[in-house]
């Protein structure tokens, strides 16, 4: 009942409080303008992870005082940092080293400080315990690539929203099943901000997450993930809904950014640009140049990640030897045909468009010469001379 009652709060909170916060970005031009790589039309006021932060907060504040709860607050500390990181990069871009040291210290609060971390690969690939540095050093590349690989989606209106509701959904379901009250709390808290977020978001958005929003929720998916990880493998044999492929759930709950972060860097690399250059080389790009719409694209999106972790469901007996391959290949072919059918669709497109100059060949173009009809200016009043 608790968690319904913190899941209605935060929602509660952030539908009140985002009107109030469009008005301001507006009034202070804190917007996102059009122009670029961006695909919206017009100004559109930013940072709403503000406010589907603060009500996931607020909402925590009111009921964390009803559950028995372990020590969070260094998991919170490391969110908490993740915020300030985007918003000082919303205010003012930060370099792209100082915005990797920041996010740094808020996974090294969570892996190293509160100790959520990967510490074993549990037979994937024959590998079992990781000593501590083999912990800690995988523990904080995933936290850091699930962080910026969700950060990388946020560039359509509602698709980082769905891809969050989704596994926000999924994760506090299984956690109030487990019994682990904390991150329960967290998930339903954060769920209720971001489907708040959504409302004004959908297409046409009234505001976007930006930075604020895109890293804080990407480190919240990513800490709550490998957390899960730790807790499905410490659960008996038999328990409900243990899952044997560790990795393969895992990767499921976050496939669709995970899958577009390693597609745009490999294109990237293999053009010879630099794996952070910006372009317009993302899924959702391509879907839009299909002639999808941003709401269309985001629930197509969201359908294909549900999909993928259904069938990691079905197949929560298998191990990850079997399960992780699979999803892997699926999503790959899946992406390669999408690039197959856009290219094909875009040059059917060029080939039935007007053409808008047409080049003669040279010598076509006749020459006239020009005449003047002096007899019938004879009797004009025009000067002649």
């Amino acid at each position: 009942m608790y968690y319904i009652l913190a899941f209605l709060s935060s929602f509660a909170t952030a539908v009140l409080f985002f009107p109030v916060l469009i008005q301001l970005f507006t009034k202070y031009k804190l917007s996102d303008s059009p122009g670029g790589r961006k695909i919206h039309q017009h100004v559109v006021p930013s940072m709403g992870g503000i406010g589907f932060f603060m009500a996931a907060t607020i909402s925590l504040g009111i009921w964390i005082w009803q559950f028995s709860l372990p020590d969070i607050r260094y998991v919170y500390g490391g969110i908490l940092l993740m915020f300030f990181v985007g918003l000082r990069d919303d205010f003012v871009e930060l370099r792209a080293s100082k915005k990797l040291l920041g996010q740094l210290i808020s996974v090294l609060l969570v892996v190293v400080v509160a100790d959520i971390r990967i510490r074993s690969f549990h037979g994937f690939l024959g590998i079992q315990e990781l000593n501590l540095f083999a912990s800690y050093s995988f523990s904080t590349l995933v936290l850091l690539a699930l962080t910026n690989g969700f950060n990388l989606i946020d560039g359509l209106d509602g698709l980082a929203g769905t891809i969050a509701v989704i596994s926000l959904s999924l994760l506090g379901s299984w956690f109030y099943i487990q019994g682990v009250e904390s991150y329960a709390l967290i998930s339903f808290t954060f769920l209720g901000g971001i489907l708040a977020f959504l409302v004004f978001n959908w297409h046409p958005a009234k505001i976007f997450m930006g930075d604020t929003g895109s890293l804080t929720l990407g480190f919240t998916l990513g800490t709550l993930i490998i957390a899960f990880m730790e807790i499905n493998e410490g659960l008996p044999e038999g328990a409900f809904m243990k899952f044997e492929p560790t990795f393969g759930i895992s990767v499921a709950l976050m496939i669709y950014p995970l899958y577009d972060m390693a597609r745009v860097f490999a294109r990237r690399i293999s053009q010879g640009k630099g794996p952070m250059s910006p372009d317009k080389s993302h899924v959702h790009h391509f879907l839009m140049r299909m002639g999808l719409k941003h709401n269309q694209v985001a629930l197509l999106l969201g359908f294909l990640q549900f999909t993928i972790i259904l069938l990691v469901f079905v197949l929560k007996d298998f191990s990850d030897n079997l399960v992780l391959p699979l999803i892997s290949c699926i999503v790959i072919i899946l992406g390669w045909r999408l690039d197959q059918v856009t290219i094909k669709y875009v040059k059917k497109k060029v080939d039935l468009s007007p053409r808008v100059l047409e080049i003669r060949e040279k010598g076509t173009k006749k020459k006239r010469k020009a005449t003047v009809d002096r007899e019938g200016l004879k009797d004009s009043t025009i000067n002649l001379n």
